[in-house]
């Protein structure tokens, strides 16, 4: 998707917003991060490692941590935000994108995070951002920059395409987790993503990086062998030395409503997210 000019990216507040980034560098970053996490493809693991991150941080070393979805499937919201079902659209991010309200910040289940909830309605933003004559990239960041200070760490679940939705996700992050799952055209996949967010640091965010690329659903194949292979050698340090191997705990989680580290903590998959965790975070 070819992003179009914005005049956003002169707006004097934002390059100062961005030039301070770029002197307070990672140490900064490290302690206060807003990261989406983003995939082109459904399937990935993307939503598990965005919930698995999130309540990590905040059940195993006691952040505050913010966790926003913005995926039209909600399965976030499903697994996070109790009676998600009877939840209205004016109390979902749909309110922040479509309607410019600030976010909607509710208490999940778990000590020390917070959700904006989804909702199915946001499959229609895109369209309606398409023919948005305002900053239409920038709705999240806008709403997002006054509440980050709230938080030691923000995480946004991007949908699996690289439409209106993500580029707001990318504009509002300082980072990019890119979750990729073995398979040559998941591979493939991420050239894509790549060219979306070159874009992004050109017309909107031009300290937006990438935090790295995550190897998920691992297991003892050539396909994953080689992937992972395959994967290291395009982007070398860029790569998660952590990977996060296939486990059924995972999806039995989410099925009981659960982070990993609540449901089933000793399991390959919880050990490795806490891996991954202090490897990024700590």
């Amino acid at each position: 998707m070819t992003i179009p000019y914005s005049p956003c990216f002169h707006n004097q507040k934002y390059i100062l917003l961005c030039w301070r980034k770029t002197l307070t560098g990672f140490r900064w970053l490290k302690e206060n991060m807003i990261v989406a996490v983003a995939t082109q493809k459904g399937g990935t693991g993307k939503t598990t490692t965005s919930i698995s991150l999130a309540a990590g941080l905040a059940r195993l070393h006691n952040k505050k941590i913010l966790l926003i979805d913005i995926d039209s499937q909600a399965n976030t919201s499903k697994v996070l935000v109790p009676d998600y079902r009877s939840l209205p659209k004016e109390q979902t991010i749909c309110a922040t994108l479509l309607d410019r309200a600030p976010l909607p910040v509710l208490q999940s289940a778990v000590p020390g995070l917070d959700v904006v909830a989804s909702h199915i309605l946001l499959s229609n933003a895109d369209v309606e951002l398409t023919t948005a004559k305002d900053h239409r990239e920038a709705r999240l960041r806008d709403r997002l920059e006054p509440i980050r200070s709230q938080y030691d760490h923000i995480f946004i679940d991007c949908p699996p395409a690289l439409g209106w939705l993500t580029i707001n996700a990318f504009t509002a992050a300082d980072s990019v987790l890119v979750v990729v799952e073995p398979g040559y055209f998941e591979l493939d996949s991420i050239v894509q993503l790549n060219k979306t967010l070159a874009e992004v640091r050109e017309f909107y965010h031009p300290s937006l990086h990438i935090l790295g690329y995550l190897f998920t659903k691992s297991d003892p194949t050539v396909n994953s062998r080689e992937s992972l292979k395959l994967l290291r050698q395009a982007y070398t340090d860029k790569v998660c030395r952590t990977v996060i191997p296939r486990n059924v705990s995972l999806k039995d989680a989410i099925f009981n409503k659960k982070d990993i580290f609540e449901f089933e903590p000793t399991s390959k998959a919880a050990l490795a997210y806490q891996k991954l965790i202090e490897e990024l975070f700590i």
